[in-house]
């Protein structure tokens, strides 16, 4: 135990001991700079910067143009032609699929399973997008109003 205390106490006393740092002019000897150092106030100094030049470095990387030349990351103008590339695509699945219901309506035509008369492109597209079918009533003000015209236009011989 008292051992371990020993090496602890002097480790203690490297680390707080002072030193000197000194720079001199080698031709003339003349003192340039002086500082007096100790090994933990290096080692917290450079423990410091070490952690000061990796937060600097990401934030640049991070928040510049700098991290479209990482691998993984993509730039904006990639992002916006993905984004218009996937509508183009959208607009031409739709189109695609009303062109298919067309060639199936002229297939059945061609075949003999529908007449003509049936066939109508307008239909096809109804078909094609496949709208909700609305219930259309007649209401009573609207049979009130077309008795009303009734008796108003003249009658054709």
């Amino acid at each position: 135990m008292s051992q371990k205390r020993l090496k602890f106490q002097a480790l203690k006393q490297k680390l707080v001991s002072k030193r000197r740092f000194i720079i001199y002019n080698e031709d003339t000897l003349e003192e340039s700079f002086s500082l007096k150092l100790t090994l933990m106030n290096v080692f917290v100094a450079s423990s410091l910067s070490a952690i000061l030049i990796v937060f600097v470095t990401t934030f640049i990387i991070a928040f510049t143009p700098l991290r479209e030349y990482i691998p993984g990351y993509a730039s904006t103008q990639l992002k916006k032609q993905a984004a218009a590339l996937t509508i183009k695509s959208d607009s031409l699945l739709k189109v695609t699929k009303a062109n298919n219901a067309y060639i199936q309506s002229v297939k059945s035509v061609l075949n003999g399973d529908l007449e003509y008369a049936k066939l109508n492109k307008d239909s096809i597209k109804v078909a094609a997008n496949a709208t909700e079918k609305f219930d259309v009533k007649v209401s009573e003000k609207e049979l009130r109003l077309r008795n009303e015209v009734q008796k108003l236009t003249p009658k054709k011989n």
